[in-house]
């Protein structure tokens, strides 16, 4: 074949070829594919590019790349260095947000190549861009069920931890809280003695709030939630929440009338604001206003209408790579001696304990908003206290408890109050002592050996003897963990103003 016609067929087959390729370019439609110049201008423009990105051909051919970028983006200069490093490095890619026409965002993934002649020199970039946000969601949405599921194990690690424990540890504190309470009588007219009381109280009762604050968090706390007025409650604890911030920081409430009522534990609600006031005020070393907001917030496809409650300050901030720490138990930034770590671990268990959630958002050097989600009650419901179901004095008391030194204590506190005491180990003994009468109340112990605890001994009392007051107390019971029960408990370990207030409700 001669030279000439073989030449010919080579063009031939060239162009062919190259023409088949850009049939197969334009005809892409999941990747926008196009070339830059050196300088980042367009100089063509395929169909997927159209699509992904919403402009035609004429519009765009001839302008920046640039303009694909966020204004962020564009003002760190993104979109020089993805050319320069593509020209250096020959290639270049990375995930981000880019901006349509019609200046929707969409999460692109990018990919730059360097084209280059036979002599090396730069002539170009070929550039190809996938919209991949539907996958990014459903990433993001698969690591949110990974860490929901992750969290809900570690709750239910610590709830078996700290339930396991709780109930034993309750009891040795009403040991030494029962004793002190008595001795506290004893030493009133020697003050160094006294001093040494007061000392080992203070800790029984710090004990005593870890341990609630961990059953909290865990959410194993027996909670007894009721619906209330939230401006209502923020205000009647505004001097408390005022005495928490001291003198140098500034309380503002802005918690308008019509926000809507919620169902919580009251006491754990009020401890949680608390928790959160404090923490506000710590990362304000300089002073300055902590401000409690309460606002109401319409239903989305993710939930239905929710009340948020949120305490802002503006303290140094909490660092991005801590912010998923700070609801732990015992993770704390505070120096040694300052905090335990719980505060916020009990805000949290509050909030999901209560059928709500909580965020914080944070920036160094501009505060800390922390805040919860409660939903919405309808109505608001009546507190009832307690009622007496007898008017007459309650002079003999059958204590109904297996830990003998238990017994013991709270024997002490129950004569010191002026009540005759009777003592029983179980509830099957504690059956055959009332059938013998001159027993006017029962007070029991929930968790105890045997078949019947004090739970079911109420029970039985309440269908057997429909007139005798029952007070139940505890430390902890697992078949109480987030429950509810028509009988009145008493939280170990209790002071002694706290056994006559119970007991008054039941008798008086």
């Amino acid at each position: 074949m001669p030279n000439t016609l073989r030449n010919n067929k080579s063009i031939k087959d060239m162009f062919d070829s190259e023409c088949r390729f850009r049939l197969l370019v334009e005809g892409v439609i999941d990747y926008a594919i196009f070339m830059l110049d050196p300088t980042g201008i367009i100089i063509n423009w395929n169909t997927g590019a159209e699509r992904i990105k919403g402009y035609r051909p004429d519009e765009i051919i001839g302008q920046h790349f640039s303009r694909f970028y966020t204004d962020a983006d564009r003002a760190a200069g993104r979109p020089a260095r993805a050319l320069q490093i593509a020209s250096t490095a020959g290639h270049y890619d990375e995930e981000g947000w880019r901006v349509r026409k019609d200046g929707s965002f969409f999460w692109a993934s990018v990919v730059i190549d360097v084209i280059r002649d036979d002599s090396g020199d730069l002539i170009g970039f070929a550039k190809v861009t996938r919209d991949i946000t539907e996958r990014r969601e459903a990433q993001q949405k698969l690591e949110r069920v990974q860490r929901q599921l992750a969290e809900s194990q570690k709750m239910d690690a610590l709830g078996q931890l700290t339930g396991g424990v709780a109930h034993d540890f309750n009891n040795l504190l009403m040991i030494v809280s029962g004793n002190v309470q008595t001795l506290k009588t004893r030493v009133a007219n020697d003050p160094k003695a006294l001093r040494a009381v007061h000392a080992i109280e203070a800790a029984t009762q710090r004990g005593a709030a870890l341990t609630r604050q961990l059953l909290t968090f865990s959410r194993r706390q027996n909670v007894n939630p009721l619906p209330i007025c939230i401006p209502d409650r923020v205000r009647s604890i505004a001097d408390v929440l005022k005495s928490g911030l001291g003198s140098a920081i500034a309380l503002d409430i802005d918690t308008p009338g019509d926000v809507w009522p919620v169902t919580v534990d009251t006491t754990e609600f009020e401890t949680a604001l608390l928790n959160l006031v404090i923490n506000a005020r710590d990362a304000m070393t300089d002073g300055g206003h902590v401000i409690v907001r309460a606002r109401n917030v319409r239903a989305t496809e993710d939930a239905g209408d929710t009340v948020a409650i949120s305490i802002e300050d503006a303290g140094h901030g909490i660092p991005k790579d801590i912010l998923a720490k700070v609801f732990d138990p015992f993770f704390t930034t505070k120096p040694v001696g300052k905090g335990t770590g719980l505060g916020l671990s009990q805000v949290h268990g509050f909030a999901h304990q209560a059928g709500g959630r909580i965020d914080i958002d944070s920036e160094l050097g501009r505060g800390t908003v922390v805040t919860i989600y409660l939903p919405r009650t309808e109505t608001l419901g009546i507190e009832n206290e307690p009622h007496s179901q007898h008017d007459d004095a309650t002079n003999t008391i059958l204590l109904v408890e297996d830990n003998p030194d238990v017994a013991s204590a709270s024997a002490g506190l129950l004569e010191e109050l002026g009540y005759r005491v009777r003592i029983t180990g179980n509830a099957e003994s504690a059956l055959k002592e009332i059938e013998s009468e001159g027993i006017d109340l029962v007070f029991s112990d929930i968790v105890m050996p045997g078949g019947m605890d004090g739970l079911d001994l109420a029970k039985t009392l309440r269908a057997t003897h429909p007139d005798l007051p029952v007070l139940l107390t505890t430390g902890y019971s697992e078949a109480l963990a987030g429950g509810q029960t028509e009988f009145l408990i008493l939280r170990k370990p209790y002071a002694i103003h706290e056994l006559s207030r119970a007991l008054a409700k039941l008798c008086h």
